[in-house]
């Protein structure tokens, strides 16, 4: 069973501890896709029954792009002898490669290996995951409630949304245009993402990275500034 814990189109946090009560009792391996999430809010693995977590060095760690990484239950592992079906990605030879010599099997990443050292030592600086995880919690309140105070709609229900992006849909009446919108806001310092969803125009805004709520008050400003500058009616 696989699952992704914050999955990004929308902003939505599965939930992965009560998932993995499932697995189990169907004695299931549980993969969980945590590149959104892990060091950006608190993970039990063993209380969730995680067999295997996927990450990054980057998103919630804040290092650079370069490389993921898999913490993974020794014995299920082990038991994956022969199932690779790639060299290249070969989770089982590549660890026994790291204890035969500690090299990687391939030209290794070593920019951001570095950036990913430096990364854990500022995560363990600001207080761990547990006070990384109020900022970015902080961040995203902040967001959430200056967008609705200018008149946006967030696109999930509350109870399904994380606060590692957040989605909102598009303002009504013919005035609004991604492009226009996204160009003024990049013209004043702020970059945004378009949203990828089928059922529904949106757009997204993400709440982690090396951003405080000065920067996301910063950022309401310049969207005021935008909607007025467009002259949208954020009345309806």
């Amino acid at each position: 069973m696989a699952v992704v814990h914050c999955e990004t189109t929308t902003g939505i946090l599965n939930p992965i501890a009560e998932i993995g009560q499932i697995v189990k009792e169907h004695r299931r391996a549980y993969i969980v896709d945590a590149m959104s999430s892990f060091g950006g809010m608190p993970l039990d693995l063993k209380a969730a029954g995680i067999d295997f977590l996927i990450s990054t060095a980057n998103k919630c760690l804040e290092g650079v792009p370069g490389f993921a990484f898999v913490i993974a239950r020794r014995e299920l592992l082990l038991a994956s002898e022969g199932w690779a079906r790639s060299l290249s990605l070969d989770l089982l030879g590549q660890w026994k490669g790291f204890e035969k010599n500690g090299q990687f099997r391939y030209t290794p990443p070593t920019h951001s290996i570095l950036g990913f050292e430096q990364a854990l030592r500022e995560l363990e600086l600001e207080g761990g995951i547990a006070a990384r995880a109020a900022r970015y919690a902080a961040n995203h309140q902040a967001l959430v409630e200056g967008m609705k105070r200018l008149g946006f709609r967030v696109y999930l229900d509350s109870k399904a949304q994380s606060y590692i992006i957040t989605s909102f849909h598009f303002p009504a009446g013919p005035k609004f245009t991604f492009q226009e919108f996204y160009r003024r806001l990049a013209d004043k310092g702020f970059i945004i993402y378009p949203g990828k969803i089928s059922q529904a125009d949106t757009f997204r805004i993400g709440s982690i990275g090396r951003i405080f709520e000065s920067d996301m008050r910063a950022l309401l400003l310049a969207i005021g500034e935008s909607v007025q500058e467009m002259g949208l009616d954020m009345a309806h």
